[in-house]
């Protein structure tokens, strides 16, 4: 079975974001929060696009020589561990654990080329859940990439609802990919988690996206939150 001890850098392209979060037009117009973006090419791939981003995580408050060589020492950890596991995959948009490599480390090569500018630019902070430095409803939408319920092994119960109500409180909507932990199983925070939202008077929903690679993994998790 696949599985990481402890949360890796591991970064996703902006067109993965897109079909994982079922991203429109109408979401890109607002101010986004990516929470635990890592070395994704999210960011700067929606700002060349004209978005307004910014993301989170606190290995943001290293060096880019440190994040490249962090990317580098767990990269062969990561491959390996897919190969072992080719099984839980979908091998379609991305036909072998060899491209598997390519795309990802297109990825992150895309993020450390525009690290530098945009810590300047304030568009990555040094910054992690469950606390975060922003107002109440300072974003218009939140987006939370292969963390919560993925690492629900390492990350509590206690940790996935204090998370969950925090992008609450700074964005209008939030949304969850996957829901599924390592291992392909419904991450066992799911339930509690929809209950204590729902408690809280947000509205949440179950919604299918037109992305799946970890086998199973083809639902977000999409949080209208009360008074936005």
């Amino acid at each position: 079975m696949f599985a990481l001890d402890q949360v890796v850098p591991w970064g996703r392209s902006f067109e993965e974001y897109s079909a994982m979060f079922s991203l429109a037009g109408a979401d890109m117009a607002g101010r986004i929060l990516g929470c635990g973006d890592g070395p994704a090419g999210f960011n700067a791939e929606a700002t060349i696009r004209g978005a307004q981003v910014i993301s989170c995580d606190p290995i943001y408050a290293f060096s880019r020589a440190d994040i490249e060589a962090r990317i580098a020492a767990t990269y062969r950890l990561v491959i390996d561990q897919t190969r072992q596991n080719q099984n839980e995959f979908v091998w379609k948009a991305i036909a072998s654990v060899e491209e598997l490599g390519k795309v990802r480390m297109a990825a992150m090569q895309t993020f450390l080329d525009d690290y530098p500018a945009g810590l300047v630019e304030g568009r990555y902070l040094n910054s992690e859940l469950p606390s975060l430095p922003f107002s109440d409803r300072h974003f218009d939408l939140a987006l939370c990439s292969h963390l919560l319920f993925l690492y629900s092994q390492q990350l509590d119960e206690a940790f996935h609802h204090s998370s969950l109500l925090e992008l609450c409180r700074v964005a209008r909507e939030v949304r969850v990919f996957p829901l599924l932990a390592f291992g392909g199983a419904i991450s066992p925070h799911l339930e509690t988690s929809v209950e204590l939202l729902r408690t809280a008077g947000h509205k949440v929903s179950i919604q299918r996206v037109d992305y799946e690679f970890q086998r199973g993994a083809c639902e977000m998790l999409r949080i209208q939150c009360a008074d936005s």
